[in-house]
């Protein structure tokens, strides 16, 4: 395995539960094993518990997180962890590139193009960017975008930024950082909350 990664890093907890529920050790010892290569963790609720990660006791490889046109201004992982990540030598992987889940309401609103959204965090100071795909042309969508992808320079970036900067700033488009709805059945479940 090239990757293995602590999924959903989204409650308060969740960072002490990897170290004092034996997480951690059981990663430690597949990677010492030859069986994983690397070590990181997944998260899209809270910079501060990406932070709270990221000051555990691990030199970790990759850390998952938003890097799109509303995080931007709105509990932004872009502003306050990415920073650390390259401070730690942590590989950023982003995620949610078109602001708020499959339904891409940011760019069905018109406000902002898929592929404006998805060269935006390309754009952004991240190793890779991971897109969702539901179906064969979304996969040949995402191959076009990528084969015409050249970073965008910071006015194309501040043009982008300011087309979305009112529907961006309350957080409407990334319901995942404010509600359950988003979080795994399991986690809820693991967390005593309902599961649906």
């Amino acid at each position: 395995l090239d990757l293995w990664q602590f999924h959903e890093m989204v409650y308060d907890n969740d960072p002490d539960w990897v170290f004092e529920q034996g997480g951690i050790r059981a990663a430690l010892e597949a990677q010492q094993a030859g069986k994983v290569k690397y070590i990181g963790f997944t998260g899209h609720k809270d910079p501060e518990i990406h932070l709270k990660m990221l000051n555990k006791p691990h030199p970790w490889d990759s850390a998952q997180m938003p890097i799109n046109v509303c995080d931007y201004f709105f509990r932004s992982f872009l502003h306050r962890v990415v920073p650390q990540c390259h401070q730690q030598d942590t590989g950023v992987i982003g995620m949610k590139s078109l602001g708020g889940g499959m339904e891409g309401k940011l760019p069905a609103s018109g406000a902002v193009s898929a592929r404006e959204c998805i060269h935006f965090s390309l754009s952004q100071p991240i190793s890779s960017l991971v897109v969702g795909l539901r179906n064969d042309r979304d996969l040949k969508q995402a191959l076009e975008v990528g084969r015409d992808f050249k970073p965008l320079s910071h006015e194309q970036q501040a043009e982008i930024l300011e087309k979305v900067k009112n529907a961006a700033a309350d957080g409407r488009h990334e319901l995942f950082k404010t509600s359950k709805e988003f979080d795994g059945p399991y986690h809820r479940k693991q967390h005593g909350f309902a599961v649906e």
